[in-house]
């Protein structure tokens, strides 16, 4: 996603916009809509990607039901709210119609009430003069202001072999729910309004939208990773059980415990992996599976060595170390295992941790993102953020300017103003507002006694 647009949704009355890169992060006081954002983000992923119906109270985000989504001002008026999303759709392969290398593509939902609850009654893709719009009744076709529709329940068999192509791909990309055969309209109904090589840019705009569903991830999942702001406890023993995902890493003893059992060299690259990080942060030097038993279905125990300074330290049992450890234990996994998610969305990764790790998380979120993950962040932590500004000054990684965007979240009265902020070579935060860093700025003036 390239630029998120909220309307009418929860503190958001008017239309906002906020610009996602490879690296987001959300910032700004509580109580201003970041974790919001972060549940829209999520929704329009299901609608476009996976055909889903949104849950708002699916963990780690539970907004209600659609009075409570709703912006207040809209639930008596007209009853609805708005969310968008733009990226960029790459030319895939040669084609006869001449066209630019990219265009942009801008996904946007309708959502009004259905059984209290919010749904999405009306989805629109939108591409330069295009516009595919699938709502409960019809598809929508618009070229150059020509306007084909083509209705839902009909049961004329399609004559053009490109036509039920072009409905498939939108009926996949755009209705998200079983309909009656898609064969149910005419070519003529078409063609009448639109030429075949109107016809052909469709059946190209939905095939290219269709094939990245966003970014297919053929090493993971292609769902993205909510995580929750709270992490699961540590146990002293674990019982084997089977791994189901969760926003709080309830899974994760289990899911390290099998890689290192089936999969030793997954485990060990793994392995080395956090513990690169856990030195770098000073949060553990080794961690390790110890299994009480011979057969998976034994109990295991997790257990981490605390090295400080040239001393290595004893291997420790997770739950006598310090919280934070296990509270970063389960972040860590899910942004360095093999299996990705192509989208992290992550709620105060800092919870429990002390400024040197914190630091070591923004360097951490450089270095993901720029393997062609998105990654966006809410936080409300200096250290993470000024890390990423220095990273981003000495080029540590591969990570740019550009490819840095903080969101920030500016109380306004009863509603939020979004501002889009962009970092410059040197790392500085470019045109700020007014209240953006006022607290801390008077603090420091305090301290210095200015």
């Amino acid at each position: 996603m390239e630029l998120v647009t909220v309307k009418n949704y929860r503190c958001f009355r008017e239309e906002q916009s906020a610009r996602l890169a490879p690296l987001t992060l959300l910032v700004g006081e509580n109580s201003t809509g970041k974790t919001s954002f972060l549940a829209m983000v999520r929704a329009l992923w299901q609608v476009s990607s996976e055909s889903l119906v949104p849950d708002f109270q699916q963990p780690p985000y539970d907004l209600g039901a659609f009075r409570e989504i709703v912006h207040h001002t809209a639930r008596n008026r007209g009853q609805s709210f708005e969310a968008s999303f733009t990226r960029t759709i790459p030319q895939r392969r040669p084609s006869n119609i001449q066209r630019p290398p990219s265009e942009l593509a801008t996904f946007t939902v309708t959502f009004e009430p259905r059984d209290g609850f919010p749904y999405p009654t009306r989805r629109r893709l939108t591409s330069g003069n295009k516009v595919l719009e699938a709502g409960e009744d019809d598809i929508r076709l618009v070229v150059s202001g020509r306007e084909a529709r083509i209705p839902q329940r009909r049961t004329a068999r399609l004559a053009d072999n490109r036509l039920p192509l072009l409905w498939s791909l939108v009926r996949r990309c755009m209705v998200g729910e079983a309909h009656e055969d898609p064969s149910d309209a005419t070519s003529e109904q078409v063609s009448q309004v639109l030429t075949r090589k109107d016809i052909k840019q469709f059946v190209d705009l939905a095939e290219a939208f269709e094939q990245l569903r966003f970014i297919r991830n053929p090493r993971g999942a292609n769902s993205p990773f909510a995580g929750a702001p709270v992490r699961s406890t540590p146990k002293r023993t674990y019982d084997p059980a089977r791994p189901f995902q969760d926003p709080s890493g309830e899974y994760i003893p289990m899911l390290l415990a099998n890689l290192s059992r089936r999969d030793p060299e997954g485990w060990s690259s793994l392995k080395r992996s956090l513990e690169a990080f856990g030195k770098d942060s000073g949060l553990f030097g080794e961690i390790s599976i110890k299994s009480l038993g011979k057969t998976e279905a034994s109990p295991f125990q997790l257990h981490v060595r605390i090295s400080t300074g040239k001393s290595r330290g004893n291997k420790t049992n997770l739950i006598d170390v310090g919280y934070g450890v296990s509270q970063a234990l389960p972040i860590l996994t899910e942004l360095l295992r093999k299996e990705q998610a192509p989208m992290f969305l992550l709620q105060q990764p800092e919870v429990h941790l002390h400024p040197t790790a914190q630091a070591a998380l923004g360097t951490l979120f450089c270095e993901l993102a720029s393997w062609e993950k998105q990654v966006v962040v809410e936080t409300h932590s200096d250290y993470i953020l000024d890390r990423v500004r220095m990273d981003v000054r000495d080029k540590r990684t591969p990570l740019t300017a550009d490819d840095v965007s903080i969101v920030y979240f500016e109380a306004n009265g009863t509603d939020i103003k979004i501002h889009s902020l962009a970092l410059d070579e040197a790392g500085n935060v470019q045109d700020t507002p007014p209240s953006y860093r006022q607290f801390f700025m008077e603090e420091t003036r305090r301290s210095i006694g200015i």
